[in-house]
């Protein structure tokens, strides 16, 4: 089986929200997101999607996604696309860094896998470890009643995991943390996350304020020195997201035990082979993981479930449906929010079947 063509499309996606705010003033109202169709001379098809988070979160950006595709396309014509292992090597050696932008290619590639295997792609990635998988709810930075009152509504729907978007003013953060925690059963799980928003000042301030209350701190501050600082300071459980974003940062955040557990977003690694191999040194290492991305659709939320749910329960801190955040479906087969869980399907690949008409025409066509 040989690559023979890469089908590139883009599609906007609104949120039902309407704004979704995080830290220093940071909001995106529609999320630029990119399909990839993978084609082969066999006639499989292999999809993925990649959706930064807007372009000031981490060093990726929509444009950018599309740009490396562009970069790499020539470099996989003819390549066969069951070789994961090859597949990176070839793009590591045409692109150097830029994980987001070849990320797609591997997810692709192993929905290509499963499709080709007649298997799941959680089932390649070392199968069922769990039948479902518990979600989070990420609340957008608001007023400190906002907040609360949106964590009541959601716990409604089913769920118990909720990450608070603070790294603003610290009064205000205080204020954010107290509040939301006061609404919540002793049961539920808050994180509150700075999205690396506060300065470490700020940050000591904070985690002093709320230490007598049940709460995750998560990416304090902009850099892993002053994180950890952090992290030395406080007995709250912590957590690190942006700036483990390679096995070799994961490996330094084990070495000097900065945090209690991980975000493994999936397009920030490279894909789903960089994220397997990262998934697995946490669970040697006893790290839990919240599995996700950085955004996205159906396709995005597909591939979430299928690391997710194949990976133990008690190593999964939680996962992510952003599919349940937007307005617009662009696959059909995606997991579906069920008392806040859901769950990968048994179908081959990724289990998912892109709707053309949402999509539109390819923005680009490279053969």
């Amino acid at each position: 089986m040989k690559i023979s063509a890469l089908n590139v499309y883009q599609v906007d996606l609104p949120l039902k929200e309407g704004r979704y705010n995080w830290s220093n003033g940071n909001f995106v109202e529609v999320f630029d997101s990119t399909v990839l169709e993978i084609v082969t001379d066999e006639g499989l098809k292999g999809y993925a999607e990649c959706c930064p988070l807007g372009s000031a979160y981490l060093p990726s950006f929509a444009l950018g996604v599309r740009a490396g595709l562009a970069e790499l396309a020539p470099h996989l014509i003819g390549q066969d696309p069951l070789n994961t292992g090859a597949i990176n090597r070839t793009m590591d050696a045409a692109l150097r860094g830029h994980p987001y932008a070849k990320a797609p290619v591997d997810i692709a590639c192993w929905d290509l896998l499963g499709k080709a295997t007649g298997q799941p792609v959680y089932t390649l990635l070392g199968g069922a470890a769990q039948d479902d998988v518990v979600l989070y709810r990420a609340i957008s930075q608001e007023a400190p009643e906002v907040m609360a009152a949106k964590i009541e509504g959601y716990a409604a729907e089913g769920y118990s995991k909720f990450q608070l978007k603070v790294g603003g003013d610290a009064n205000d953060d205080i204020d954010r943390i107290h509040a939301t925690r006061a609404v919540l059963k002793k049961t539920d799980l808050l994180v509150a996350d700075a999205n690396t928003g506060w300065t470490r000042h700020e940050a000591a301030r904070v985690v002093n304020a709320v230490a007598g209350l049940d709460v995750y701190i998560e990416q304090p501050c902009l850099t892993y020195e002053e994180s950890l600082s952090i992290r030395r300071r406080t007995a709250l459980p912590f957590v690190m997201d942006e700036v483990i974003d390679t096995p070799n940062t994961l490996v330094r955040g084990i070495v000097d035990d900065a945090m209690d557990a991980i975000n493994l977003k999936i397009s920030k690694v490279g894909g789903l082979s960089k994220a397997r191999l990262m998934r697995d040194l946490c669970i040697a290492h006893g790290l839990p993981m919240t599995i996700e991305d950085t955004w996205g659709g159906d396709i995005t939320t597909a591939t979430i479930a299928h690391l997710a749910r194949s990976t133990p329960s008690e190593f999964t801190f939680s996962a992510t449906d952003f599919n349940s955040y937007g307005t617009v479906t662009i696959a059909e087969g995606a997991p579906e929010r069920v008392n806040g869980r859901m769950t990968a399907a048994d179908r081959p690949g990724l289990g998912v079947t892109p709707i053309f008409d949402a999509l539109g025409d390819p923005v680009a066509i490279y053969s």
